[in-house]
């Protein structure tokens, strides 16, 4: 299945046992990644909300144009080496270090190159300020580079408990930064001290918790090995974030500061839903499904489980965040952010596809299978261009660039599906049936919550009957019909209730 060079140097060692093959449980594994997100994004979450109200939209407009070249750079220091060691079956002691002075170096070229064309970016968007901004912004890249290290070695080892504390204080230290600053009226250099607080913190406590440090150690023949793997990774990720960023590069040319506020706060919320509970399953299936690379059943069995339940969670709860997005907006934010609700309702729309699109592309990860990858993401990118040229060109709106946004999503799920049709026996017709029970509920549910804004209660009361409303209707479909994915988280929990009970019973028996 493999077949490829740069997988099959990875797997030149079969005879070793990897530490990933020895580590904790996936549900157990999945629990401490599944905290680990609700407690860094649960906090992120609140901190942002304080913030937002102390700032205004426009400085959240600066930072958003200067992502753009963030994340762009952040996808070469990562260079895909950091996927290739958690995917390989053998890694050793001094791969982790080689792979460090890499991205090192490519992390201090890149702040080379924003250093000095920050003052050119501020003129092509005429806002001063970029340039002191980007240069101090892009220090983040330095301490990325050793975090992408870090987070390969505790994927790949399964250890997230470190990860979730460390995360979380470094969530804590970093927000009450930018909190202290945004009050004293720092304005954008809230946020700054925050994104670049938060990258430091991670860095550090990891250090401390994980106990790895980068040796004076290089083999070059190990990291060409890896980048024969990681180097079609690369590009896929560059295609991927040249088209993401390209929407927030057109509105930021073509609108202001403040627009692209907007645009990037509807982004937000459900954002942070999708990497709570999909990049939860994503950060630990990569491993997982990589164990079974060579059990096309098996392997199967997996990506359709983690699409089925995935979706099963996520697509009520972006229902229920659309239907309820004008109140929401109004009580956390205040209504000098009501202006983001149709980007919010509309990307609801678009992120509710993500946990199809990463469970078929983190099966064809684990079979070694980045030349399908690479081809995938080129294909998705001409789609989305055009698309996003349609919606620039016929449209003066930037609401229609985020409408092109969601029929890119449903191109891009079409296109991420189809591999797995020949690497996995997975057809479409097969796929669309494991999505209609969870995506039809969910819209019955969702109509019927959106009808009780015609009430025209207070917004307080509006959201509680709401969200109330519709969690209890969508679990009692779930219930009447006998989902299977919902009976399965059923009964998943009854078993961990009563493994739980039974270690209880026979730690105090032993007492």
């Amino acid at each position: 299945m493999r077949g490829k060079k740069g997988a099959v140097l990875l797997s030149a060692h079969h005879e070793r046992h990897d530490t990933m093959k020895k580590g904790p449980s996936v549900i157990r594994s999945l629990g401490f990644k599944y905290a680990e997100r609700m407690l860094c994004q649960g906090t992120s979450f609140v901190i942002q909300i304080i913030l937002a109200r102390l700032l205004d939209p426009s400085d959240y407009g600066v930072l958003t144009i200067l992502a753009i070249f963030i994340t762009i750079s952040q996808v070469f220091v990562q260079s895909g080496l950091n996927t290739a060691l958690i995917q390989a079956d053998d890694v050793e002691e001094e791969d982790y270090s080689s792979v460090f002075w890499v991205s090192l170096a490519i992390a201090i070229f890149f702040y080379g190159l924003l250093y000095v064309g920050a003052p050119s970016i501020a003129r092509f968007f005429n806002i001063p300020l970029l340039t002191r901004v980007l240069r101090v912004l892009a220090l983040i890249l330095i301490p990325g580079a050793l975090n992408s290290i870090q987070q390969a070695r505790i994927t790949r080892e399964m250890k997230f408990k470190s990860l979730m504390w460390s995360s979380f204080a470094a969530a804590l230290i970093s927000g009450a930064i930018g909190i202290l600053f945004a009050y004293r009226g720092f304005g954008v250099w809230a946020l700054v001290a925050q994104q670049l607080s938060n990258h430091t913190a991670i860095s550090l406590l990891l250090m401390l918790v994980v106990r790895w440090y980068p040796r004076f150690v290089f083999n070059l023949t190990r990291v060409r090995a890896f980048f024969a793997f990681g180097w079609k990774l690369l590009c896929s990720s560059l295609i991927n974030a040249l088209y993401q960023e390209l929407q927030s590069f057109v509105i930021g040319k073509k609108h202001s500061s403040s627009t692209l506020a907007f645009f990037n706060r509807g982004k937000q919320f459900p954002h942070l839903v999708v990497n709570n509970i999909n990049g939860s399953i994503q950060t630990v299936m990569l491993p997982v499904f990589s164990r079974e690379q060579h059990n096309v059943e098996r392997l199967k069995a997996m990506v359709r489980r983690s699409i089925v339940t995935s979706c099963f969670v996520l697509f009520p709860v972006l229902t229920l965040l659309a239907a309820t997005a004008e109140p929401i907006v109004h009580i956390l934010l205040t209504d000098k952010w009501l202006p983001c609700v149709p980007y919010l309702q509309i990307f609801c729309f678009v992120y509710a596809f993500y946990p199809i699109h990463t469970a078929n592309l983190q099966a064809i990860n684990a079979q070694g299978r980045s030349d399908w990858f690479l081809r995938l993401e080129i294909i998705k990118a001409f789609l989305g261009i055009g698309v996003l040229a349609a919606s620039v060109f016929l449209f003066e709106s930037p609401i229609a660039i985020a409408a092109g946004a969601a029929v890119s999503t449903i191109l891009s799920g079409l296109v991420n599906m189809y591999p797995n049709r020949f690497l996995l026996n997975y057809k479409l017709r097969e796929q669309m049936r494991d999505l209609f029970p969870s995506a039809a509920c969910s819209l019955v549910m969702g109509s019927a919550v959106f009808l009780i804004r015609l009430a025209a209660f207070s917004p307080w009361v509006t959201l509680l009957l709401q969200l109330v409303a519709g969690t209890v209707l969508y679990i009692g479909l779930a219930e009447l019909l006998k989902l299977e994915p919902y009976l399965y988280i059923k009964r998943k929990g009854r078993d961990l209730f009563a493994a739980r009970s039974k270690r209880q019973l026979d730690e105090r028996s032993a007492s």
